[in-house]
């Protein structure tokens, strides 16, 4: 089931996401319901919180920065069968330059920035048979994982960029609370007062 993605402006959107546990009622249905709405709004990641839920789950398909425009492999071609579910994940190392990559987010529809994030992570996650992992991701994967991961800790792309991009944003972010955006998938408003 295709369920609405959160706007900007969503309380649930500030909340720091709590652990779950392998008896989480409804969690198979729960991860299935989120790769469809993902899917259906063209995304590469979807954290519970963008769905209403408050726990630590979030899901990836990095397989479109698998291929360029063209359809012709890139050099993340890897990513082709990277898709996974992460659950009561937890980055423990970040480390290397960080680099800019232009970021959007399905709960920001229309606004697209560049975003400094380091290159490479370590995370403590579980799978969603609830095995442990510890892994590390470089590239495109860290920065989807590093971005999923935020939401779980309350915190927006647009946090993260320079005060001046921030104050200059307002008022489109104010617009997209309201329900003022073109967004071709299933929102839910929550105006900011």
């Amino acid at each position: 089931m295709i369920l609405p993605i959160r706007s900007y402006g969503d309380p649930v959107l500030k909340k720091v996401a709590r652990d779950i546990g392998p008896g989480h009622p409804g969690l198979k249905q729960l991860i299935a319901d989120m790769y469809e709405t993902m899917y259906a709004a063209s995304g590469v990641g979807l954290a519970a919180p963008q769905i209403g839920e408050s726990i630590r789950l979030f899901i990836v398909d990095c397989s479109p920065f698998a291929e360029d425009e063209d359809g012709n492999p890139t050099e993340d071609a890897h990513l082709k069968d990277f898709k996974k579910v992460f659950i009561n994940p937890y980055i423990i190392e970040e480390e290397g330059e960080e680099w800019a990559f232009e970021e959007g987010c399905l709960s920001i529809p229309g606004i697209r920035e560049d975003v400094e994030r380091q290159p490479k992570i370590v995370m403590r996650y579980m799978d969603e048979n609830f095995r442990e992992h510890k892994e590390a991701f470089d590239g495109y994967a860290a920065r989807v994982l590093q971005h999923e991961h935020d939401h779980l800790d309350g915190i927006l792309f647009t946090e993260l960029l320079p005060p001046l991009r921030k104050r200059m944003l307002q008022g489109k972010l104010r617009d997209i609370s309201r329900g003022k955006t073109d967004a071709k998938y299933k929102m839910r408003f929550t105006p900011i007062k």
